[in-house]
């Protein structure tokens, strides 16, 4: 069974927070949740593994919520 890491994996997490959010520059909100779709289906695609995927969505789903399990750095 795959699982989900919990450990920062990006060697330059603050370049790719930055290229993220350009990412949506100038795109109204129907278009950027349009973005946001296809990049979550690219990749899903690209992880490939059911479980690790049904456990990243459980992450998603907790955040915001008390005691939400985050991504440690």
């Amino acid at each position: 069974m795959g699982r989900l890491t919990d450990t920062l994996q990006l060697s330059d997490a603050d370049g790719f927070y930055s290229e993220l959010v350009h990412l949506y520059d100038g795109l109204d909100g129907p278009a950027a949740e349009a973005l946001s779709a296809r990049l979550i289906l690219i990749l899903c695609n690209q992880v490939g593994d059911r479980q690790i995927l049904a456990q990243a969505f459980a992450l998603a789903r907790a955040a915001g919520a008390p005691s939400s399990p985050t991504l440690q750095e």
